[in-house]
């Protein structure tokens, strides 16, 4: 089971406990997460391999949104709601990280 981040995380990707990061590919569509650029940023996957996930985020304080591929420290499942983008993955298949 993902270990879910009901808050933006307060650890920088170099910083964080190496137990605590799951592998890339264990990510999938949909699936709502963190991302650090300049600071933890809400997401959604894109799509995942072995090294690394592309995720669907916003980058700033505004509805814009930008595409970028993350290794997995700088990556984690998201509890917390994000109403623009998590709109944007019911449109993928979306898996439920609680089941």
């Amino acid at each position: 089971m993902p270990n879910l981040t009901a808050s933006t995380p307060t650890v920088t990707p170099v910083h964080r406990d190496p137990s605590d990061v799951a592998p890339a590919e264990s990510y999938r569509p949909a699936d709502p997460v963190w991302v650090y650029r300049d600071g933890w940023r809400a997401g959604i996957i894109e799509a995942a391999s072995p090294r690394a996930v592309t995720v669907t985020y916003q980058p700033g304080n505004h509805r814009g949104t930008g595409v970028d591929t993350f290794t997995a420290p700088y990556v984690t499942f998201r509890a917390d709601s994000a109403p623009d983008l998590d709109q944007r993955g019911l449109r993928l298949v979306r898996r439920s990280p609680l089941a």
